[in-house]
């Protein structure tokens, strides 16, 4: 049995791959994602689990050094900006549009599907080397 934070078998699996500069990307229930990159769809049902678990979750294994967000959770979904500001608040963050943030998802090593229903709860983290 897995001793780490993260037990989903797929989610675990992909994280312990990444490289540096390679992406993975966390969002919101209704994101679409591109046909080509992987969907690790952990929804059970409206909020279930929520955006800000997962990303917790993934922050206790994997190593980044930037994030991207799209422009629009500045007015659209301020207080989920706020959370991520505080949780990663030594992290670069780039401002994107929702529509190169979607576009950008066929870039990534897989997208996570939560339960969160609100809008703009996306994010793409780039993955960064431990040494």
């Amino acid at each position: 049995m897995k001793k780490t934070k993260v037990i989903n078998s797929n989610l675990s699996r992909v994280t312990a791959q990444m490289g540096h500069f390679d992406k993975l990307a966390i969002g919101d229930a209704g994101t679409p994602v591109p046909d080509e990159t992987e969907k690790i769809d952990l929804a059970v049902t409206q909020d279930i689990p929520k955006f800000m678990d997962v990303l917790n979750n993934v922050l206790e294994e994997l190593e980044i050094q930037k994030i991207y967000l799209a422009k629009e959770i500045k007015t659209k979904n301020p207080e989920m900006l706020k959370q991520i500001q505080n949780r990663l608040s030594d992290t670069t963050i780039e401002y994107i549009s929702h529509e190169e943030l979607k576009n950008s998802l066929k870039d990534c090593k897989a997208f996570v599907r939560t339960g969160e229903m609100t809008p703009f709860a996306n994010i793409m983290l780039e993955s960064n080397v431990v040494f």
